[in-house]
């Protein structure tokens, strides 16, 4: 196969180890998120937003609020990744879940044709409607009525990357 896009798909990965002191350039960082807001958005309404924290007092604060709502609060939900950005979307949008899952695809994808390594992260709902998750928004200059769609961890992998699992086999249906 000679389709960089495919390749990228099949070669993309979950990781869950980083080097958490090896952060990402400013200019790979931004061609990652802009490939987000190119993501398919119901009726072109891009309902999402898309916030990178590099702060390590603020990623601290998600770490702690994410691993509590996890209920394993001395856990890394964010795996010493050194940035973390977060997907929120217009609450008030009935396709909010499903545009924001897309900008996190999308990044995903880029952040693998750029050489980095990334994971989605749940629980950003969970986060930004506790109290300390709010300030964070307005600490931010974050304004509106959002709901926090998903975090996409991104770095540098500290080892091997993970190999992929057999696709199921009943994964495809066909109908003619």
């Amino acid at each position: 196969m000679d389709n960089e896009i495919l390749k990228t798909i099949k070669a993309r990965r979950s990781v869950r180890k980083y080097i958490h002191e090896k952060q990402i350039d400013d200019g790979t960082l931004r061609l990652i998120l802009e490939a987000g807001t190119f993501a398919a958005t119901g009726m072109g309404r891009q309902s999402p937003i898309i916030i990178a924290v590099q702060n390590q007092e603020d990623i601290n604060i998600m770490r702690r609020l994410n691993a509590a709502i996890m209920g394993n609060p001395n856990s890394d939900p964010f795996y010493g990744a050194p940035t973390v950005v977060v997907v929120l979307a217009d609450r008030n949008i009935g396709t909010r879940t499903e545009d924001g899952s897309l900008v996190i695809g999308n990044m995903m994808l880029a952040a693998e044709s750029l050489g980095v390594s990334s994971c989605w992260i749940h629980r950003a709902k969970e986060t930004f409607n506790t109290d300390e998750g709010k300030l964070l928004l307005k600490k931010w200059g974050i304004s509106g009525d959002y709901e926090g769609v998903g975090n996409c961890i991104l770095g540098y992998l500290d080892g091997e990357k993970p190999i992929a699992k057999e696709r199921k086999a009943d994964y495809i249906k066909i109908i003619k």
